[in-house]
């Protein structure tokens, strides 16, 4: 059953890595649909492409698709640059876009509810990406390790009958506690927040979906499309809930774009952007 919320916000996706559940997230898109989608930055993975590690799979180009065909169906799409990003964020002063998607460092969303919220990626307050950027590069190469073993880890339990475990995300939920202590990702945004007067902060980057308040400000982040799959939506009645989804089956692959979209594409003609690789993808981003 399709459903339709006001808004939609969904990070780290890393587009263009082995990792990515990028068919869940198609098929997370197709059965969900919202006024405004955001796109809270690390969709599109670039530090493969300076590693000379990209991977870009059919999958990941149906997800873009699948986007550009709701933004051509009046959803408003808005992307915010994250660090595995950034080389959006040098265009953004110019009026750079991606087709109808709209390109922002940080963005305020005005929620149901009345309430101001900063939409932001959140590795601008990481004390680790902002005084140590080495030190994320390295985290970021131990991560790709500790996901090799996972893959390794669960097929062992599944030959022993157990069920799925996230070996990546429990060390990662126990290094966090650390990492909070130490710089306190999470303090720092609210306390931003509160400083310039917004009502709450909406973010991603730690992979850590969560929904609660801090000194009188809603924190609220989206989690993540490698490990978690999970979406942070908002109702029309102005309550907030976090989505996990864990259905890839429904022939997401050769469905990956809907009967009406088909019949906008071909009304389009050549004016669509249509986009069937990564080179096609590097392309179709234009300057407004």
């Amino acid at each position: 059953m399709n459903k339709a919320y006001r808004s939609i916000f969904v990070s780290d996706v890393h587009l263009g890595t082995k990792d990515s559940q990028a068919d869940k997230l198609n098929n997370f898109l197709k059965h969900n649909t919202c006024d405004t989608l955001y796109l809270v930055g690390d969709i599109i993975d670039a530090w493969r492409i300076q590693q000379n590690k990209w991977r870009w799979k059919q999958s990941h180009t149906n997800v873009v698709r699948r986007v550009l065909g709701h933004a051509k169906r009046g959803t408003r799409v808005v992307y915010v640059a994250g660090n595995h990003d950034e080389f959006l964020r040098p265009m953004i002063p110019y009026g750079f876009s991606f087709g109808l998607v709209e390109i922002h460092n940080q963005i305020e969303h005005i929620g149901a509810d009345g309430k101001h919220y900063l939409v932001t990626h959140g590795d601008l307050f990481d004390g680790i990406t902002r005084l140590a950027p080495w030190i994320s590069f390295l985290g970021d190469k131990a991560y790709d390790i500790i996901l090799s073993l996972n893959s390794k880890f669960n097929w062992i339990r599944h030959r022993m009958g157990f069920g799925y475990f996230s070996l990546s995300k429990y060390l990662k939920h126990k290094v966090k506690k650390a990492i909070d202590f130490m710089f306190q990702f999470e303090k720092n945004l609210a306390a931003y927040c509160k400083k310039r007067g917004f009502d709450g902060v909406i973010c991603g980057h730690i992979h850590h979906a969560e929904i609660k308040q801090i000194d009188g400000v809603s924190y609220m982040n989206d989690g993540d499309w490698v490990e978690s799959c999970t979406a942070l939506v908002e109702h029309w009645d102005g309550r907030w809930e976090i989505v996990t989804w864990t259905k890839e089956s429904d022939d997401v692959v050769n469905d990956n774009i809907s009967s009406s979209y088909k019949r906008l594409k071909r009304r389009a003609g050549t004016n669509r952007t249509d986009i069937s690789g990564p080179t096609d993808l590097l392309a179709s981003i234009k300057y407004n």
